[in-house]
């Protein structure tokens, strides 16, 4: 788990998140709306928006983009309990609450290190 995710508030325009992420290394961002979980902004939606003919990334929100509502776990939740669910919903990432608040995200790519490990 990637604890202290960077986040992007839900009104930025699309183009300084894919900056962001690009300048992070990153393919998921949490979104904030007052400081609130209001979603998860990921490459894939991203790149599924550029699939559009005139899609303009400087005219678009991150809430235009972003999936509301992001599959959520808390601290205490069992790490086969994530990756089950991850794996049948086809996501990329949980977020990782404690008591309501944004701690951390849990990625595929964090799975794949827990495995190469017990490996």
């Amino acid at each position: 788990m990637t604890e202290a995710p960077h986040t992007i508030t839900y009104d930025q325009n699309l183009k300084y998140a894919i900056d962001k992420m690009q300048e992070l290394g990153v393919r998921h961002l949490p979104v904030l709306q007052a400081g609130k979980l209001f979603g998860i902004l990921s490459e894939r939606d991203i790149r599924f928006l550029e699939s559009f003919e005139k899609v303009d990334p400087k005219e678009l929100k991150v809430e235009d983009a972003c999936t509301e509502g992001p599959y959520t776990v808390e601290t205490d939740s069992q790490l086969s309990d994530v990756c089950a669910t991850m794996a049948d919903r086809k996501i990329g990432s949980a977020l990782v609450l404690e008591g309501g608040k944004l701690v951390g995200i849990f990625t595929w790519v964090d799975a794949l290190k827990v495995i190469a490990r017990s490996l």
